[in-house]
């Protein structure tokens, strides 16, 4: 197998892959047009264009990048939420408009903004309207592929940090356990049919890797991060550790996604410069 093919090969993928960089490569070509279209939008929006965010980044498969991870925060009461960026007004071509944007951080040095989030149809999900009226907490989808969350938790239920208290031993028969506890919850989306999926895991890896990175130590908090759930392939929703046949690519103790088998390590966060889609007009 060469280096840059990334099916292994049981997956009798590779006359696929062909198909898909001429797929990706037309996606490409439409997400420029529209950012070249039409670049900035009215103030209930924000322009697309160039892009560079954190990932979980991408080990395998078709996806072209990694998925973009959530900061964020815990409350007093040990609730867990996501960090929306401040909203801001910015001025192109002489017209206002306002966009979700934190040029530094909380000192790392990385400019976090809501265009990190404009991809598969989510731009114009009301949730990425920079002033949408939401407490930002992550809260229980109504279905969830794991055990424990099925037991404990209720559709719309937060997660609170002590939900993780066995993220050290926690396992499901799938891969090695200890590596860390996964949650499926949704963002800023609790009224919308075109939710905001999001992946929580609370890991030592975690807590590890924000000893030495600024970007990390920001992000998280008590080994837990976010990011958001979505391929950047096809759009799918894919899963840590929910299905047994991700060990047939070696992506038992990564996020696999079933549909073309792309694969992202959630505990390795990465830099990845892309387009944005704009936001439409009103």
């Amino acid at each position: 197998m060469s280096e840059d093919d990334k099916y292994p090969p049981e997956s009798g993928r590779r006359r696929f892959v062909k198909g898909v960089v001429g797929g990706g490569a037309l996606a490409g070509v439409g997400a420029t047009g529209a950012v070249s279209v039409n670049t900035l939008t009215t103030a209930s929006g924000a322009g697309g264009g160039t892009v560079e965010a954190r990932v979980v980044e991408n080990t395998g498969g078709p996806a072209p990048r990694g998925m973009p991870q959530i900061p964020i925060e815990i409350d007093d009461d040990g609730f867990i939420k996501g960090v929306w960026p401040e909203i801001t007004t910015e001025t192109a071509q002489g017209v206002e408009y306002e966009i979700a944007k934190t040029e530094d951080f909380k000192g790392s040095g990385v400019a976090y903004s809501q265009e990190w989030f404009q991809y598969c149809g989510l731009e114009s999900n009301n949730a990425l309207v920079p002033s949408y009226e939401s407490d930002n907490y992550f809260i229980a989808t109504e279905s969830s592929d794991y055990a424990w969350q099925q037991e404990a938790k209720s559709e719309g239920d937060r997660f609170n940090v002590s939900d993780f208290d066995d993220y050290t031993e926690w396992g499901n028969g799938i891969g090695k356990a200890g590596l860390g506890k996964p949650a499926q919850a949704k963002w800023r989306s609790a009224d919308s049919e075109n939710l905001m999926p999001v992946a929580i895991i609370r890991s030592e890896a975690i807590e590890e890797a924000a000893q030495d990175d600024p970007w990390i130590e920001a992000s998280t908090d008590q080994g837990v991060m976010a990011y958001l759930n979505k391929c950047t392939h096809f759009c799918c929703v894919p899963g840590y550790k929910t299905l047994g046949g991700s060990a047939n690519y070696d992506a038992e103790d990564r996020v696999y996604c079933q549909c073309h088998q792309s694969v992202y390590d959630p505990f390795s966060i990465v830099s990845s410069l892309y387009v944005g889609r704009p936001r439409p007009d009103d």
